[in-house]
């Protein structure tokens, strides 16, 4: 009976000051700015931008870099990053031609350049959200081995032949990288703990209905960890995962691919991959920018109570606690009474998600404390509240609860099991609660087919398949029938 909920669990973010330090940190990102402050006047570039080949091993010099045989080739990326980025501008190349024939254009200091040291951590990571763009496009290109036989005469590629759709790449790459973030926050894992690059080529390309992988989705698999083992290489400078690379003795050891391990091998040295705060933000970022459903602990601090109860339906147990508390935050201590009554107000209702609302609501009130108590006591009269609040004043030791009316209590019973129905707990748990309320009240089944409540004969149904005794199992089915029956008449 479960509503529509998010796809992706919530994730705890760190604070933009935090992650503006880890953005300012990007190795990628300072040789950009390194080379930004180096350039001037004098600095020679093509006409997209580029540093002309002459600048290069000087470009590279400066980075610390100059007896590094790849030194220019990271010159040569930084400095496009410092381009993509803004923090520096170059001007179209004029009518004249260089001594080499090659159209060349002037470099000027771009504005961002400052807003690194001056702006908002905002603006730095806004920055570094453009320099994530370009490296994600940088990390889906072909390599220039694909396409340097394709270059023509004039300089231009012929992509046609090259058989590459940048959309196509770059909607793989995305695929990965939300794969990536899922694992991350799963309950089953744990955001501390890297993903072996077998496991997620795997969730890639094998069906989630097979049992066993082919050799052709083995091949497969192969063949996406060697092009994820190149995108990650491209894509860690900017400082979203970090990155052990598929160990390079494997290529040599069991050819061109390195094949994905079996049980008994260590899963280390075919790669492992993990997402850091900063990778969780640019790939929310991503996300959000694309239309995806992302939530983040704190959206609902500044949002109502109806909000807050309907938003943290689906949460998993600790970022929901975290979420009421940043909510109750925001309205101090002496907004707690008001808070309390707001939260009782926003769980009424008698629509599919009401159960979860009214579960959600009696866990936040023991977050408000004792303030909450004249709330709570304003509604032990109500139909749908007055057992959750009499729940909540007996838990806290109060000893003048008025007992509850019968029909309370077993309306109270359903739209308990509803409720954790709809959240998808544990079955054991779930078993246990269904047992344990049917036991407490004798001839439980025979009347709680006549319960007001919407859920009434889907709880009974539920009921009836969880429940271990075959002779309460029966009578809860019976008692479904009745109130289905009841229902259409």
């Amino acid at each position: 009976m479960s509503a529509e909920r998010p796809s992706l669990p919530p994730v705890r973010l760190h604070t933009e000051a935090e992650l503006a330090r880890d953005a300012l940190a990007a190795p990628l990102l300072v040789r950009a700015v390194r080379l930004a402050r180096w350039a001037g006047p004098g600095t020679r570039v093509g006409a997209g931008g580029e540093l002309v080949d002459a600048q290069l091993p000087e470009a590279a010099e400066h980075l610390g870099l100059g007896d590094d045989e790849d030194g220019a080739a990271y010159a040569s990326e930084a400095w496009r990053l410092a381009v993509d980025t803004g923090l520096v501008e170059f001007e179209d190349p004029q009518d004249a031609d260089d001594e080499d024939g090659d159209e060349e254009g002037t470099v000027t200091v771009g504005e961002n350049l400052a807003l690194l040291t001056s702006g908002s951590p905002q603006d730095v990571l806004a920055i570094w959200l453009d320099g994530l763009e370009a490296v994600h496009a940088d990390a889906t290109a072909p390599a220039f081995d694909d396409f340097a036989d394709l270059i023509g005469e004039d300089g231009s590629v012929d992509f046609d032949a090259l058989d590459w759709d940048p959309e196509e790449e770059a909607e793989f790459l995305d695929g990965v990288l939300g794969n990536l973030y899922l694992l991350t926050l799963s309950e089953a894992g744990s955001a501390d703990a890297p993903v072996p690059l077998p496991a997620l080529a795997a969730s890639m390309v094998v069906p989630e209905d097979m049992a066993e992988p082919t050799d052709d989705v083995l091949e497969q698999v192969s063949e996406v960890m060697m092009r994820l083992d190149d995108q990650f290489r491209v894509l860690e400078p900017i400082g979203i995962v970090q990155y052990r690379p598929v160990d390079e003795t494997l290529l040599t050891e069991e050819g061109e691919e390195a094949t994905p391990p079996v049980d008994d091998e260590d899963v280390t040295r075919y790669g492992m991959v993990k997402l850091t705060p900063l990778g969780l933000y640019g790939i929310r970022e991503r996300m959000l920018e694309a239309g995806v459903d992302a939530p983040a602990v704190g959206d609902l601090a500044d949002k109502g109570a109806d909000a807050l109860l309907d938003g943290i339906a689906y949460y998993p147990e600790e970022a929901a606690r975290t979420e009421v508390g940043l909510w109750l935050g925001r309205r101090g201590a002496e907004g707690a009474e008001t808070a309390a009554a707001e939260l009782l107000d926003a769980a009424r209702g008698a629509d599919r998600r009401a159960p979860l609302r009214r579960l959600h609501c009696q866990q936040a009130l023991a977050l408000v404390g004792p303030e909450a108590e004249p709330a709570v006591r304003a509604v032990l009269d109500d139909a749908e509240l007055g057992g959750l609040s009499r729940v909540w004043l007996a838990e806290r030791g109060a000893t003048d609860v008025p007992a509850p009316p019968e029909a309370m209590i077993f309306w109270l019973a359903v739209d308990t099991i509803a409720a954790q129905l709809d959240a998808d707990g544990d079955l054991d748990e779930l078993q246990g609660l269904v047992e344990g309320l049917s036991g407490q009240h004798s001839g439980f089944f025979d009347e709680a087919w006549r319960v007001e409540h919407p859920a009434t004969a889907e709880v009974l149904e539920a009921m009836g398949r969880l429940h271990s005794d075959r002779g309460a199992a029966k009578a809860a089915r019976k008692a479904a029938y009745k109130a289905r029956s009841r229902q259409t008449d």
